[in-house]
């Protein structure tokens, strides 16, 4: 599971990017009495008896290992510093793959797990100074738009091509990456390497959802039937009959029962509760994959890559009407259909609410849960090992249209910095090869249920197993995914601008300000710091390029609603009629790319 709480309100990167970077001598290489049989035999044994099943053979795990024992012939003896965020996936990293690392390359590698928020403070802490502080990050690719602008992450095309080359595995196969879209800037140049990915989608209780008695309540009360929502209104309709209705009292075997699950606390991980596609499952921005163009999920509008502007008179949508519906419509679920206790807590500790057996649906659900939620005894797995819930595609709101994106990627990704020494970066670069080869991915892919690699999610162990998963592996083998993104190149300074959402969405949640307030409290700020980039680029000449920030002037907000497509206005009816799908018809639409 995703343990995202403490993504803290990081200073911005990008004001940092033109300084100089320090530490680029070589470390002193220890002595080694490392052989290359030690290796080979390591190699032997790690493939046997971990590395299985795997989507290569034997032979050709082999020779991937036998590639990796010769490029680190120049390092061996070193010891490599890197960190990632604390989840399943990097955990397995830490505590099985490094040692697999240093045994089968004689490099020794020091794995740190952190929380998400401290992994970016220490990566502009290295950015700013002279210090090498990790030889490579495992940060999210949210921050491409960033690193793209500025001038202290090494460009992987670059890289691979030059420097690079010859610690380049030949079978590392970038085409099979499902997310090497999301770590590719503007310039078209591969900035990030994907090393776990996932999204967030609908989760239910398929158990109750198909149960005659409760599909018949249902249907007595609310004229449909009861099913996976299309739509919000029937997520609505839906959570209202679980909280309230079900049986009369809302309980299910005499337990109280709630129709929706959500957080509410002041904290950082509120923030991403909304940028990661909120707004955009609301109807917020413009159709377009894969962030909508021109005004993003943000409400950021841009022109030829250039952010332009977050208000509505400035021609973007983070305070227009979709967005204000889409706070209000999160505002009313938690408080009307959520355990009272929801308000007052965070992502992590909301995360495993659902798993205790008494909450129907979640409108926002994090596959990063998948692992968790599919163990041995919970009251939400049946005896024989398969979940009683599943996930589906993401209800819409009323303002979404046909083509627009329908929920959030996540794509944790090594990045290299210039001011690493060159052998220590070589050195890493190495090991992040190594955990995202094919050799080892479907393995991780099992432990932490991640996915990476196109291969694995078709392999033949996830075919014989996908019932075991709850719609997961059906979601990543269809062409439907293509509508779940992560935050896009749009975004020029993800920490300074993120911190925002967090902080004004609270007061809405609070009643302190109105869901209308809050979201032009928020455009405005965002619209600030837009300004700000925009003098940087004109001050240190060469920040962001083509694709540094430049505000329009504003206008009054009907010359934006009288243009095309976002920000759209008011709509007369926010609800719209209620549409629900049968769970097993709509994975066949799903499949099928709809």
């Amino acid at each position: 599971m995703r343990h995202r709480a403490g993504r803290s309100a990081a200073v911005g990167l990008v004001a940092v990017v033109l300084i100089a970077a320090g530490c680029t001598q070589s470390a002193e290489k220890p002595a080694s009495d490392f052989k290359e049989a030690d290796g080979k035999a390591a190699a032997q044994r790690w493939v046997t008896q971990e590395f299985t099943p795997s989507t290569l053979s034997k032979d050709q795990q082999l020779a991937e290992m036998d590639w990796f024992i010769k490029a680190a012939a120049p390092y061996r003896g070193m010891q490599i510093n890197v960190v990632s965020e604390t989840i399943t996936t990097h955990q397995y990293e830490s505590q099985q793959l490094a040692k697999a690392f240093a045994e089968i390359t004689g490099i020794k590698i020091k794995h740190d797990l952190i929380q998400e928020g401290d992994v970016v403070e220490k990566l502009q802490t290295q950015i700013q100074g002279d210090q090498n502080i990790y030889d490579a990050y495992v940060n999210d690719s949210d921050l491409i738009g960033t690193h793209s602008r500025g001038d202290y992450v090494v460009p992987l095309s670059d890289y691979m091509a030059g420097e690079g080359k010859n610690v380049t595995s030949p079978t590392l196969d970038l085409n099979d990456f499902i997310g090497i879209s999301f770590t590719t800037g503007p310039d078209k140049k591969i900035y990030q390497l994907p090393d776990q990915q996932f999204a967030n989608l609908y989760w239910f209780r398929y158990d109750w959802f198909t149960d005659p008695d409760i599909k018949k309540q249902f249907k007595d009360a609310y004229g449909y039937d009861l099913g996976v929502p299309v739509n919000w209104a029937a997520y609505e309709d839906i959570a209202d009959f679980f909280t309230n209705k079900v049986n009369g009292n809302g309980t299910i075997d005499g337990k109280k029962t709630y129709g929706h699950m959500d957080y509410g606390r002041k904290d950082p991980s509120l923030g991403w509760r909304f940028t990661d596609a909120w707004l955009s499952m609301a109807g917020n921005g413009d159709p377009g994959i894969p962030n909508g163009l021109p005004v993003d999920d943000w409400g950021i509008r841009v022109e030829n890559c250039r952010p332009v502007g977050s208000s509505v008179t400035r021609g973007g949508d983070t305070n227009g009407p979709a967005a204000v519906y889409a706070l209000t419509k999160y505002v009313d679920w938690l408080k009307k259909y959520a355990p009272r206790e929801a308000a007052g807590m965070n992502f992590s500790e909301a995360g495993p609410v659902p798993a205790q057996g008494n909450i129907a649906q979640q409108v926002f659900w994090y596959t990063s849960f998948t692992a968790d939620m599919t163990k041995e005894g919970l009251p939400v797995v049946n005896s024989d090992g398969t979940p009683k819930w599943r996930i589906a595609p993401s209800p819409h709101g009323a303002y979404w249209k046909t083509g627009n994106k329908l929920g959030y990627q996540d794509a944790g990704s090594w990045t290299l910095l210039k001011n690493t020494p060159q052998d220590r970066r070589a050195a890493a670069w190495l090991y992040a090869q190594f955990v995202t080869s094919k050799a080892v991915s479907l393995k991780k892919s099992i432990v932490g249920l991640t996915f990476i690699r196109e291969s694995d999610i078709k392999s033949q162990y996830f075919a014989d197993n996908a019932k075991k998963y709850g719609g997961l592996i059906e979601f990543y083998d269809s062409p439907a995914r293509k509508q779940w993104t992560p935050t896009g190149t749009n975004v020029p300074d993800y920490p300074k601008l993120a911190q925002l959402w967090w902080q004004n969405v609270a007061t809405a949640v609070t009643g302190e300000t109105t869901a209308q307030q809050s979201m032009d409290n928020l455009a405005k700020q965002q619209d600030e710091i837009l300004s700000r980039l925009e003098r940087l680029s004109r001050e240190q000449q060469g920040y962001g390029g083509q694709c540094a920030p430049k505000l329009n002037p504003e206008r009054p907000a009907q010359y934006w609603y009288d243009q095309p497509g976002a920000p759209a206005p008011k709509l007369a009816d926010e609800r719209g009629k209620p549409e629900t799908l049968d769970y097993d018809k709509l994975i066949a639409t799903w499949k099928q790319g709809n």
